[in-house]
Order: C-alpha cells, then structure tokens, then sequence
C-alpha cells in the first residue's frame, strides 16, 4: 500500500517536471531589424531612401557626425520631431569608440656640459 501511494505521489509531482521539458523553449528577443541604418555609416543616398530626408537633410546629418544616440537627430535641430517620429524605427546610432589616449611628450633631454 505505501508503494502504491509512493509511486502516485511521485508521479503527481514529476508529471509537471517531465511535460515542462518537452516543452518548446521561449522565442529570443527579436534582433534589431537588419534594414535600420546606423546614421554614423550611412552613405548619403541610404540616408535619402528614409521619408522626408533628401540631398540637404543628408547632407546635414553627414556633417554633424558623430552621434551617440538617434534622438540627437532632433537635439541638434537636423530634423523636426514629426519627421523623427517616422523615422526613430528605422535609425540607430551606435556611438563611436573611444579616442586614443594623447601620446605622452617624450622627456626632455639633459643639457649637455661642455
């Protein structure tokens, strides 16, 4: 009889333990779409296929190079927060690396005696 209840029992909680494993795993987070343009790289022409940018918004965008975030589009007045708002889905900044430390002045050289 204790065998019995046993075996119920630990099929009553291992049931769960057993169907969670078949179980399909969750989705990953989708990645950033493939088609968004990052506005440091972007030629001119890919920054014109976005609505409401033509030849002087690109321009004006290439000249204000580099940007740490797309919302610096609007911040430095390039483009009208309507026209981010079409955009924001399509863009992406990704900051540029870090400068170089500046290359230490080498030590000044004894003054000769002579």
């Amino acid at each position: 009889m204790r065998v019995a209840v046993f075996i119920a029992l630990a099929v009553g909680l291992l049931g769960p333990l057993a169907s969670a494993q078949t179980r399909p795993a969750p989705a990953p987070a989708p990645a950033p779409a493939s088609n968004q343009l990052e506005l440091n790289s972007a030629s001119r022409d890919a920054l014109m296929t976005l609505d409401g940018i033509g030849e002087v918004r690109a321009d004006a965008i290439i000249r204000a190079r580099p940007f740490k975030a797309k919302t610096e589009l609007v911040e430095r007045r390039l483009i009208p927060e309507a026209l981010y708002e079409k955009i924001a889905d399509k863009v992406f900044a990704r900051p540029p690396p870090p400068a170089p430390p500046p290359p230490k002045p080498a030590p000044a050289a004894p003054p000769k005696r002579g």
